[in-house]
């Protein structure tokens, strides 16, 4: 008895050491991501012995590194960290800063991002080995990092020689069709009858069917979405498709850890399905919410999103106004920002508001019934001819 107690105690210092040097090796990694991302700038992928050089690297690392190193650098925390962890950070950050252009840098990343989770639900299933699940795990982590590493700005390469051209003028048409099936769906979802019935047969599938049908729900139309987003060139919809990834990338992570406690529990994947449904419809705009509440106070950007939030207003307060009047509304803001003088009271800015209108010439326009020049009525009656 002493003997086997000693030996669990032993077995149990192993596994704790073991898990210790895993997660070091994982942030290794991720300090390397992060340093290699901040400091090299970007080329945008345009030089082909860069790509045939990391891919070479990669392979070699990924095929001759001794296994006793592999399988603690190449695990699934590793994966997480450098393709879902650090991209929801940087995704975080795209969304807070006022430039447009790495608001569309992160959704490309996200658009692969989404079709490689899709790859991942089923391919952990297939794999049991460990050396395999190494190689796996390690090609799977070279790619991630192949899509924003800034000398081979992956996701941009394939979205200027595959999405755009190919992709993006075919998936127009099939993201209106969805978006009128996912309206068909909530009219007939709102029937508790009919979204009861649809629980129960779900309740009956597979675990690991479960969790193709819940990632399925959480990347196929958001990436048809965010291809067509990226394709425009207004900057709204890129916005709100990275603010969902940003969320969407989280409970990802959530799940990945916890369905092995969690996953066959009853209601589980139901659960991961309801929150993504109330992450991604435009109705419920829970991403932004949780992006808003969440997100951006833990990654500490709350007052570059501030910014971000007065620069859009400005945007559409010149779009929507003519700019003498845009001009007077900036002055009043400003004012009203500064606090330091009596004109700063909102009641005394609305005074100068509405002095403002006095000036503005509406245009004269004549009523189909109304009082004519010469003080006529133009009243209808039984004579009127309404031809």
């Amino acid at each position: 008895l002493s003997l086997h107690q000693n030996s669990t105690q032993q077995s149990n210092v192993v596994a704790m050491n073991e898990a210790v040097l895993s997660l070091c090796c994982s942030l290794g990694v991720l300090l390397v991501v992060s340093l290699g991302y901040s400091c090299i700038k970007p080329n945008g992928g345009q030089c082909i012995k860069i790509h045939l050089v990391y891919f070479a690297s990669a392979i070699c690392l990924v095929a001759f590194l001794p296994t006793n190193i592999a399988k603690y650098v190449f695990t699934e925390l590793t994966v997480s960290l450098v393709g879902a962890m650090y991209p929801v950070y940087r995704a975080t950050r795209a969304v807070c800063t006022p430039d447009d252009d790495d608001d569309k840098e992160w959704l490309q990343y996200w658009m692969l991002g989404g079709v490689l989770f899709m790859i991942t639900t089923w391919v952990d299933d297939v794999i049991k080995q460990n050396s395999v699940d190494t190689i796996w795990l390690g090609s799977l982590l070279f790619i991630f990092y192949w899509l924003y590493f800034p000398l081979t700005c992956g996701a941009l390469v394939v979205y200027e020689k595959v999405t755009a051209p190919y992709l993006g003028p075919k998936l127009k048409p099939l993201q209106r069709q969805m978006n009128n099936f996912i309206i068909y769906l909530q009219q007939m979802l709102s029937n508790a009858f009919h979204l009861y019935l649809v629980w129960i047969i779900f309740m009956f599938l597979p675990p690991g069917f479960k969790r193709i049908v819940a990632i399925a729900i959480g990347t196929v139309y958001p990436t048809i979405c965010s291809i067509t987003a990226v394709a425009t060139e207004e900057i709204e919809d890129d916005t709100y498709w990275l603010t969902y990834w940003s969320v969407y990338g989280c409970l990802f992570l959530i799940m990945d850890v916890s369905e092995d406690f969690l996953g066959r529990i009853p209601g589980f994947y139901t659960l991961i399905i309801f929150t993504t449904i109330y992450l991604m419809l435009p109705m419920f705009r829970g991403a932004d919410k949780i992006f808003r509440k969440v997100l951006v106070p833990l990654a500490g950007l709350h007052e570059l999103l501030v910014l971000r939030d007065a620069i859009t207003i400005k945007k559409q307060m010149l779009k929507d106004l003519d700019p003498e009047r845009a001009a007077v509304v900036q002055k009043s803001i400003a004012k009203f920002f500064d606090g330091s003088t009596s004109d700063s009271d909102p009641s005394v800015l609305k005074e100068e508001l509405m002095q403002g209108w006095g000036k503005i010439q509406l245009p004269k326009i004549k009523l189909p019934f109304g009082k004519a020049e010469g003080g006529d009525s133009d009243e209808p009656n039984e004579k009127t001819n309404l031809v």
